[in-house]
């Protein structure tokens, strides 16, 4: 069964652990695999965004930070940043976050969310964004650089909430 709850201080460890073996692949996000620590730190634990995480049997598999896409005017749009354990993955650890993150989103009055870059070869993403009621709004031709396949497209995927 998978739980999830808000993050403590004391998880970051585990997140580091998922999002660095994220990161080391270049596929699926913008962050290079050199990233620190403390730079993923300051963006999975910082004070603008709500982490959760998701737990199988008291383990850390997974994550979710929930944040305002813009700033102001722009605020009322949620974004939103996941990671999954690779070792978990097709457990339905990513559909549970992506459920609770538009119902967190809900509860924190926010009108719809964006994503602003999903890359286009991650054929596992973008379905599951779609099965949650997402659609591409626009596509960045070759706007990310993928470890294996060189320039790839990236989508730009929103839903209103």
């Amino acid at each position: 069964m998978i739980t999830i709850r808000p993050a403590k201080e004391q998880d970051f460890s585990e997140i580091w652990r998922i999002f660095k073996d994220v990161i080391a692949k270049g596929d699926t996000y913008v962050n290079r695999a050199e990233t620190t620590a403390k730079e993923a730190h300051d963006k999975w634990m910082a004070k603008e965004a709500t982490t959760f995480v998701a737990e199988i049997a008291g383990k850390i598999v997974g994550a979710y930070l929930l944040r305002p896409n813009r700033v102001d005017r722009g605020s009322h749009v949620a974004n939103a940043s996941y990671i999954v354990d690779q070792n978990t993955r097709g457990l339905g650890v990513g559909k549970t976050l992506a459920n609770h993150s538009i119902e967190s989103a809900k509860a924190a009055g926010y009108k719809a969310m964006q994503f602003n870059f999903v890359v286009a070869t991650n054929e596992a993403a973008v379905n599951l964004w779609k099965n949650v009621g997402f659609r591409i709004i626009g596509t960045i031709p070759s706007g990310f650089n993928h470890a294996t396949l060189g320039y790839v497209d990236a989508h730009i995927m929103f839903r209103e909430l």
